[in-house]
């Protein structure tokens, strides 16, 4: 059985009845600080998410989901058939010790089972019960299914990414997922700060498209003053300019002049000073305006050296900007080894497993380089009984 470090949240007992990204996720940030998280699993296939690659062959000769493996490092394992009444007997001994249960099955389901959080909460009054759906347990949405790409259609996101004429544009990485596990962790931290002044659990009901909603922000406020729909830009920004990628002599750098101080920093670097008092150009309303004529300018400019250059002198001025960096390049990024945020987990079949590591940095506890890997499916099934003296 996993033994847990410190941290904020350790001697809290979470119960993950998670799978894919969302809900997972969401249990991660509760173990990356310091919460005990069992994850209960169903029978013989477990979480979804075991099946779906990157997959990494083992010395057996079978092959472990590196995606299973990153999302669900530091948690333990049990596979119980919640319709089988043994197996009941041990889920309700767990929810008696529990602080969390995190769910995200489509809505109607946990009821159907027997464990819906209005019987919860009347026998286990401080537990704090999260659910995670694509639209929430209200409204009429709210037994549709959803997986990532669902949300971000429908919840706008997919509306404002790619270039202006393009295809509808999938963001880069699982933000309809994403974004949902992470206002479900500060959800279930709201429930249980709550807790100790109430002395009583709540429920967390966080939907995948509200969250999508949720970050919309520009998008939403440019709608409501404008009343003009807004579309994909590309990499610029639609309220600030210059805040875009620009090509050098040899690739694209990402230039950020966020006020006016900034842009007279970046034109004198660039050696356009003239552009400082160009009527197209002397405010960052009128810079919005003109921006493709701005961009134009610039990238004449720009194209004569090459992006390195560029971005030692940008960086002296303290302009911000950058090189625009590729997987590889992130992890071997100096400054994302000096955050600790790639940390590695020695799987007891695979060797040593490089991850993404937690962003919140605490003070008054360790972020350390290694994790205790993902559990196999039912790994702590004896250890838990035992512990639970069934």
């Amino acid at each position: 059985m996993t033994t847990h470090k410190s941290g904020p949240f350790s001697g809290l007992l979470v119960i993950d009845m998670t799978r894919v990204l969302a809900g997972p996720y969401c249990a991660l940030l509760m173990a990356e600080l310091g919460a005990r998280v069992i994850k209960v699993e169903p029978p013989r296939k477990g979480d979804d998410s075991r099946a779906i690659g990157p997959f990494v062959p083992t010395p057996s000769g079978g092959t472990k989901s590196g995606y299973f493996m990153s999302i669900n490092r530091g948690k333990e394992s049990i596979a119980l058939d919640l319709k089988v009444q043994s197996e009941r007997t041990i889920f309700e001994a767990l929810l008696a010790r529990a602080d969390v249960l995190i769910e995200n099955y489509r809505g109607g389901t946990m009821e159907k089972l027997g464990y819906g959080y209005e019987t919860l909460s009347e026998k286990y009054p401080r537990l704090i019960y999260a659910a995670v759906t694509g639209f929430g347990h209200t409204g009429p949405y709210a037994k549709r299914p959803a997986y990532d790409v669902v949300a971000q259609a429908m919840g706008g996101i997919m509306s404002l990414t790619g270039h202006p004429g393009s295809p509808p544009t999938r963001v880069g990485s699982s933000m309809g997922d994403l974004t949902a596990g992470l206002f479900a962790a500060t959800g279930i931290a709201t429930a249980l700060y709550d807790r100790e002044k109430t002395g009583r659990g709540q429920k967390v009901d966080v939907a995948m498209m509200d969250s999508q909603v949720a970050i919309l922000e520009n998008a939403i406020a440019r709608y409501v003053a404008t009343g003009e729909v807004p579309g994909p830009l590309g990499s610029r920004h639609p309220s600030i300019a210059p805040f875009a990628a620009f090509a050098t002599a040899d690739k694209h750098i990402v230039i950020a002049a966020g006020n006016d101080a900034l842009f007279a920093k970046t034109a004198r670097v660039l050696g356009r000073e003239d552009l400082i008092e160009d009527g197209r150009f002397r405010t960052n309303p009128l810079r919005v305006q003109h921006v493709d004529e701005l961009a134009a300018e610039l990238e004449t400019a720009l194209l004569r050296r090459p992006a390195a250059e560029w971005l030692a002198l940008l960086e002296a001025e303290g302009v911000p900007s950058a090189p625009i960096n590729n997987v590889a390049d992130v992890m071997a990024d100096p400054q994302v080894a000096a955050r600790n945020m790639i940390v590695t987990a020695m799987d007891p079949e695979i060797g040593p497993w490089r991850m993404q590591g937690n962003p919140i940095k605490l003070s008054a506890h360790d972020d350390p380089a290694t994790r205790a890997p993902a559990p196999d499916l039912d790994a702590d099934r004896a250890a838990i009984l035992k512990e639970l003296g069934l």
